[in-house]
């Protein structure tokens, strides 16, 4: 490796040159061909002239056409060698150009992974660039979720990096399932023109699907769940009372239960586990002394 230009971070435009290789060798073989070429093509055309002369004195059989015909294709594989040469060169072209690396878009160096000097081969990387102007968020859902991360979906996302928060809709879906995780692929283009976002980094998707469906909260610590029951006391007069409710679900350590435990109703928080039923208690809510 004779040079590597960029560092992390770097902006770099189309075309730009990256690094460049040692490519001596190939330049000296190039050059090689290049001559041979010129020298066999002089020759070829000398050979040329030569069997048309030939043919002028076969014509008047002052040459025979074994002779003339022995000249033609003397001419003809001088050609076919002047191509082959020409094809050799090609080749080289190509390989002294990648002597030289070059942006293929407009990006920033994310990272550099030789110095100059390194050696490398055929398929090392020399830098990672990126192109941040659309970050593409993927994801995996249970296949049980296909419906849900349909197309044009609306999804929240929470970014990690920065805690940024933004709406998008999703891109594409995978048409079927990974077999061997039972997830479905989908895929949303989040613009970034600002660059605000970084790549490489996780982030948190909520999409909200299905109707409206009432729900009474209550704090996680309140409840041991239980398949879909939330076991629970709630105060009635000066008495504990242990109740099952079937469970909607829950988030961030607030569980969503059957309405059926109407809002405003008094459940135990702390010291449940010394409880049971019907065990006189003094409802104290929070903030109480």
């Amino acid at each position: 490796m004779s040079t590597v230009l960029f560092r992390p971070g770097a902006v770099v435009r189309r075309g730009e040159v990256l690094a460049t290789l040692d490519c001596r060798n190939a330049s000296a073989a190039s050059r090689e061909i290049a001559a041979r070429a010129k020298a066999l093509e002089e020759r070829q055309s000398a050979v040329e002239h030569e069997s048309e002369r030939v043919k002028e004195m076969a014509a008047g059989n002052f040459a025979s056409k074994n002779e003339a015909e022995q000249v033609a294709a003397k001419a003809a594989g001088d050609k076919a060698e002047v191509e082959s040469l020409r094809a050799s060169l090609v080749s080289r072209s190509l390989e002294v150009d990648d002597c030289i690396l070059r942006a293929p878009f407009n990006g920033e160096v994310a990272d550099r992974y030789v110095d100059p000097g390194a050696y490398v081969r055929p398929g090392n990387a020399v830098l990672s660039l990126i192109d941040r102007s659309v970050v593409r968020i993927v994801g995996d859902a249970p296949e049980s979720d296909f419906p849900v991360v349909a197309p044009a979906a609306d999804v929240d996302i929470e970014v990690q990096a920065g805690g940024i928060k933004k709406t998008a809709k999703i891109a594409r879906r995978a048409p079927a399932a990974d077999p061997s995780t039972r997830t479905v692929h989908f895929e949303i283009d989040l613009p970034n023109s600002d660059r605000a976002l970084p790549t490489g980094t996780s982030a948190r998707l909520t999409i909200a699907y299905g109707a409206p469906q009432p729900a009474t909260l209550l704090p996680l610590k309140a409840a041991v769940l239980r398949g879909d029951k939330a076991a629970l006391f709630t105060v009635e007069g000066e008495l504990a009372k242990r109740i099952e409710v079937p469970v909607i679900g829950e988030r961030e350590g607030t569980l969503f239960v059957d309405p059926q435990l109407p809002a405003g109703k008094l459940v135990v928080v702390e010291g449940r586990a010394l409880l049971d039923n019907n065990d006189q208690v003094w409802a104290k809510e929070r903030g109480e002394k």
